[in-house]
């Protein structure tokens, strides 16, 4: 048994798809067997919410009278600076940047109660933001300050760009050391006194499709509550890690660049996110489909939380020294639980990633699809694999010589 995007697509066009989410394969496999489903079933659904710092948006203001080059000059929105290194009136915000006069950790564990990522909550929520930039001017571009206010619905484009996301396995976070520490995986209390993880297990998108046989390049996916698309691999996007006998990798691994349009998009799914003691970022709702070509890529979206394992790192000192700090492996079923064992020590378990939305995700995805509204893509290039020769080292496995 075979099948094309193309035959699936016909078929989403006729109404006469057959689509279920991640976690509702699993059961329908158990019924029916995996040959069954194979041929019953056209597409699978993922989702992903949780935080993810690499992104951000970038944005054309259109031209102000008389003109004024952003490029080279300083620009902010809420009091956040935006990057306008670019031509006249591009700039690009990222999630993590914070106002100058936000006093960080100098006051610690520092709150971090806005930053970039809340502007694009308000942006696409539609609500007024404040810009204020200043140039050097040209005979041009003449003006060297300009004060307005600008909507998403009235600014040439606004781009959601996020340059790694839906990362493929993670860090599950520990704390060895005899002091609180405020990270990016959340608060860990000291002497092992809990334990936070960042991925949805069986319902993440490249948990799913652990060779990225389906996913690459020019995939259409759910962003932020609008499409968008695959545009490359995500930075520090390594393949080359121990994997189970099922292909899922046990380490972080696999992550995706994604791009869409800002304006289709809905603050419910772009969530400004305060982290104490470490900054801010955005929580972002992602979902995949996968087209179930063949039996083997319906086995791989049959995997289970109790399936997936991933390391226990400690960063109470191994993961800021860029040693490995490994003191444990757990599964996501023992994670989602509540509680593990972790050096002979039973450890409660917290999650930054929502199970819930991302079960809401994967449905509406399901929905789109069902109803004609959304179409799958065949990739242009697929994730580079384990088979591609290209492996790109993550930074962690390189360190910069003093």
């Amino acid at each position: 048994m075979a099948k094309t995007i193309e035959e699936i697509n016909e078929k989403i066009k006729a109404g006469k798809a057959v689509v279920v989410t991640a976690d509702e394969v699993i059961d329908l496999v158990k019924q029916k067997g995996a040959k069954k489903v194979a041929q019953e079933v056209d597409v699978v659904t993922t989702g992903t919410f949780g935080p993810m710092c690499s992104s951000g948006a970038y944005l054309n203001i259109g031209h102000s009278k008389p003109r004024i080059k952003l490029g080279g000059g300083r620009v902010y929105l809420n009091d956040v600076p935006a990057y306008a290194a670019f031509a006249a009136i591009d700039i690009y915000l990222g999630a993590n940047a914070l106002p100058d006069d936000d006093p960080r950790n100098r006051v610690y564990p520092g709150e971090f109660n806005y930053g970039g990522g809340h502007v694009i909550e308000e942006l696409v929520g539609g609500k007024d933001i404040r810009l204020i930039a200043t140039a050097y001017g040209t005979d041009c571009y003449p003006r060297k300050k300009l004060e307005t206010w600008i909507n998403i619905k009235d600014i040439n484009e606004a781009v959601l760009f996020n340059f790694r996301n839906a990362y493929q396995n993670y860090n599950v976070a520990a704390n060895t050391s005899n002091k609180t520490l405020y990270t990016y995986m959340g608060v860990l209390k000291p002497n092992l006194g809990n334990i936070n993880y960042s991925t949805t297990g069986q319902l993440s998108p490249l948990l799913n499709d652990p060779y990225y046989k389906t996913i690459g390049i020019g995939t259409k996916i759910f962003l932020g509550g609008g499409t968008g698309f695959i545009t490359w691999q995500g930075t520090q996007h390594n393949p080359d890690v121990p994997r189970s006998e099922n292909g899922v990798p046990k380490r972080g691994a696999g992550a995706i660049a994604v791009i869409g349009d800002l304006k289709q998009m809905s603050p419910r799914w772009l969530v400004g996110t305060s982290m104490l003691g470490y900054g801010c970022t955005i929580t972002v709702g992602i979902g995949v489909p996968i087209p179930i070509l063949s039996e083997e890529i319906l086995a791989y979206t049959t995997v289970t939380d109790d399936e997936i394992f991933a390391a226990v790192i400690d960063y109470g000192g191994a993961y800021q020294n860029l040693q490995p700090g490994i003191i444990g492996e757990v599964n996501y079923g023992q994670l989602r639980s509540g509680r593990v064992v972790v050096q002979g020590k039973e450890v409660p378990t917290a999650s930054l990633s929502s199970y819930p939305r991302a079960v809401e995700i994967a449905t509406i995805l399901k929905e789109w699809i069902l109803s004609g509204k959304f179409w799958l893509t065949q990739p242009v290039v697929p994730l580079p694999g384990i088979d591609s020769g290209i492996i790109l080292k993550p930074l962690n496995e390189r360190p910069i010589e003093e």
